[in-house]
């Protein structure tokens, strides 16, 4: 698919079929994680796949939205392994995990493969519930699947700012 039309059509699917994402289709969106930039290439991401209906459950025991995706993708970062920015203040995990998952959103949608990414929940207990080691830190859940018959996205998807109102030139 163009990457326009990827970017584009994108959007967060709420309702999932039971249909399993294919195997190969699935590592080509954990690859466009891996292929991800990190700062200073440290590579810090984790990406826990869940699909055991046991590990499932945890899940949903931790947040109400995986809305029935058969595939869920646990992004974590080991906290041990950032680069501080200068004046101490930041360091690279939450941006170097939201691009790895930001690859795979894409790489899903260019798979065909319908996505949602979910960040209502409390990190802390997902890691918990799924006895992650303690460096890491739990950024986003990313549900894969294919949307349920009728699903599509929320009709204000195509609403979007004009581009004066969101940038700048100086």
């Amino acid at each position: 698919m163009e990457f326009k039309e990827v970017v584009k059509n994108r959007y967060s699917c709420k309702k999932f079929s039971g249909r399993q994402v294919e195997g190969e289709k699935l590592k080509a969106i954990l690859e466009a994680g891996r292929l991800a930039p990190t700062a200073k290439n440290l590579q810090e991401q984790h990406i826990y796949v869940v699909q055991a209906n046991e590990m499932l459950a945890k899940v949903d025991a931790v947040t109400p939205c995986r809305y029935g995706a058969p595939t869920v993708l646990v992004v974590a970062y080991d906290k041990n392994n950032v680069f501080t920015y200068p004046g101490g203040k930041r360091d690279s995990g939450v941006e170097d995990a939201t691009i790895v998952a930001t690859h795979m959103i894409l790489a899903a949608a260019d798979e065909g493969v319908d996505s949602c990414w979910i960040n209502f929940f409390d990190p802390e207990k997902m890691a918990a519930v799924l006895e992650l080691p303690e460096n890491e830190e739990v950024l986003m859940v990313m549900d894969l699947g294919y949307a349920a018959e009728g699903t599509g996205p929320l009709p204000n998807h195509i609403n979007r700012k004009a581009i004066e109102q969101t940038v700048s030139f100086m």
